[in-house]
């Protein structure tokens, strides 16, 4: 049955969102509340050129927080995401339209949405129904359905077996999101972050736009961590609006700033959590002597 969604375009980017104040749907790239219809797919696939998947786009775009209907999201450079979630189909009324990286959507080729990760990033999405994979180029905002967490090109949902919403396996693939990073900012190497499960890390100062300086190790055992970026200014700015909830600081690990609470026992950790996700719509994680563990096993 074809399910029907609120969606809509919506031409303007994220970069004037500053804050977490609520934006009005005009004002964000992607997609809104209007009434196209999720694409239901029924022809089959063919033979796409993925060349484009690591050229360099108009711009490279995270984003600050914003909300959209009443529902906050905030932005994040996270090399190491691995989600599992509902996936749906691009409209292809859609096609044509700019994205919100400064890219046109072009059905045909291997690209898909997110409401979170940077624009572009290159990610692996498996379908968990039948086991097949495709690489895709994210370089656009949406869908705003909470059921959802992203939306493919006809192309890629074709590649995957989908002719409607599935269930999938969302990875970001760090070494190829560093290549379309640096091509699009005009780098000339590549330095990928790979996934690590022990955590050494070292907390700075969290001044803005101040060189990174040490700080002494905080003595409670739990972190909360919020978010983490590639700037630290943007660190920074998250970690100064945060201190009301505790010892917010930038720590630095490889080229990330990540925004952490510490020196939380566990009654604290756990009340920390709960306010965050209530208070600011966060999904924070969980750190206890650098390693993590689930965030509601406290």
């Amino acid at each position: 049955m074809k399910k029907l969604v609120s969606l809509a375009v919506l031409t303007a980017v994220l970069a004037g969102c500053a804050d977490m104040n609520s934006t009005n749907n005009s004002d964000m790239g992607g997609y809104g509340s209007e009434t196209f219809a999720e694409e239901t797919l029924v022809t089959s696939d063919s033979s796409l050129n993925n060349a484009y998947l690591l050229a360099a786009a108009p711009k490279y775009y995270v984003g600050s927080a914003y909300k959209v209907e009443d529902v906050q999201y905030i932005p994040v450079e996270d090399l190491n995401y691995n989600q599992t979630g509902i996936a749906g189909i691009i409209p292809a009324e859609l096609n044509g339209t700019k994205t919100s990286n400064g890219e046109v959507f072009d059905s045909t080729q291997m690209v898909a949405t997110s409401k979170t990760l940077p624009l572009p990033t290159i990610a692996r999405v498996t379908n968990l129904e039948n086991g097949q994979s495709v690489i895709v180029r994210v370089n656009n905002r949406g869908p705003f359905v909470n059921s959802r967490i992203m939306d493919l090109s006809s192309a890629a949902a074709q590649r995957i077996g989908m002719n409607g919403q599935s269930k999938v396996q969302i990875q970001v693939l760090a070494e190829e999101s560093m290549a379309v990073k640096n091509a699009t900012l005009g780098a000339n190497t590549v330095q990928p972050q790979q996934p690590v499960q022990t955590v050494e890390t070292t907390t700075v100062v969290t001044t803005t736009q101040a060189p990174v300086a040490s700080t002494p190790a905080a003595t409670g055992e739990y972190s909360v961590q919020l978010a983490a970026f590639y700037a630290q200014d943007s660190a920074d700015a998250l970690a100064a609006r945060m201190r009301s909830y505790g010892d917010a600081v930038v720590v630095q690990e490889g080229d990330m700033y990540k925004v952490r609470i510490v020196g939380l026992n566990a009654q604290q950790a756990r009340s920390v959590i709960d306010a965050l996700r209530a208070n600011e719509g966060m999904a924070p994680g969980l750190l206890k002597d650098g390693r993590w563990i689930n965030a509601d096993s406290i």
